[in-house]
């Protein structure tokens, strides 16, 4: 395992800050390159190998990533995890929406691109042949969204964070890197195989998604609206509301935010004459500078800017 490696824009000029991430994710894997729609742009990414996994965990503001198709002998996946924020995978094949917690395989040979939001994904590219052993009709499978909240697919996360957080593994010898490797099979295998096969749930838990969803979109401005408050108005434990949305990928209270947050985008589009203060107040935030952060981090701007330069 080769030490882990980062970057960052941080120390680079704004106005050189994007040439550099294209300069990095291009020397990474071949072909590939970045856009944004916004005139500020900063990132940071940590690189490292194992065996024969090429391994990267970028976090940045919102972008494009596109790479162009790559020749090579041996035939390779890459896949795409998506940590936090949404995504729109594109590849000939069609297209996927990723929210957190989903992950995508797809071929480097073909061109693909990603809109992203602020966003952090772990990516890894890989050769066919081992995960193809592990999962027949592997191609059926390919450029499509699989869900990541399955057990299979949580402990496949786990596992691609834990060889991050232990960092410098260089010296281990090459049996230990050809192990790491086979569990990756495995575990990306089981992923794989509970994503496209996930449990049958009872119509009752099918209802009360529904309830829940509509709840929440029906509540956004009541600055009280929490886990508790939703199990409440549904009868239910806090337990089980927070099951359900880890069915969904995420929890409660990431999921109110994110939907204050694209009630607010359109918003602030939609209403010229209202103030960015009014409008957050109305969407259930009671410090609008906390929801000012917020906003930043989703969508990689301000609210104003928003509004003038809406994405």
């Amino acid at each position: 395992m080769t030490a882990v490696q980062r970057f960052a824009t941080d120390a680079i000029a704004p106005d050189q800050r994007l040439g550099f991430w294209n300069d990095l994710v291009d020397r990474i894997y071949t072909g590939t390159y970045v856009k944004t729609r916004n005139a500020t742009f900063s990132g940071e990414m940590w690189s490292w190998n194992v065996g024969d996994l090429a391994m990267i965990r970028p976090r940045s503001t919102a972008s494009f990533v596109g790479r162009q198709g790559q020749d090579a002998a041996e035939e390779r996946l890459i896949l795409h995890l998506q940590c936090r924020g949404t995504s729109l995978y594109r590849e000939k094949r069609g297209e996927s929406q990723l929210d957190t917690g989903d992950f995508v395989i797809g071929s480097p040979h073909h061109a693909y691109s990603l809109d992203l939001s602020a966003h952090e994904l772990l990516v890894v590219e890989f050769p066919r042949a081992p995960l193809a052993e592990r999962v027949p009709g592997l191609d059926d499978m390919l450029s499509k969204r699989l869900c990541g909240a399955t057990p299979g697919g949580r402990v496949f996360h786990d596992f691609l964070r834990s060889l991050w957080h232990q960092g410098d593994q260089s010296a281990q010898d090459p049996e230990w890197q050809e192990g790491v490797s086979s569990v990756f099979y495995d575990l990306a295998a089981l992923a794989v195989r509970g994503a496209v096969r996930p449990e049958t749930r009872q119509a009752g838990d099918h209802a009360l998604r529904d309830r829940v969803v509509a709840l929440v979109e029906a509540h956004l401005g009541d600055p009280a609206l929490r886990t508790t408050t939703l199990a409440e108005a549904c009868h239910t434990s806090v337990r089980t509301i927070q099951n359900l949305f880890a069915t969904m990928g995420t929890t409660p209270s990431a999921f109110i935010l994110e939907r204050r947050l694209q009630r607010a985008a359109e918003r602030i589009v939609a209403s010229p004459g209202a103030s960015i203060t009014e409008i957050a107040f109305e969407m259930g935030f009671n410090d609008s500078a906390y929801f000012a952060r917020c906003f930043r981090q989703r969508f990689g701007t301000t609210p104003r800017d928003w509004r003038q330069h809406p994405a």
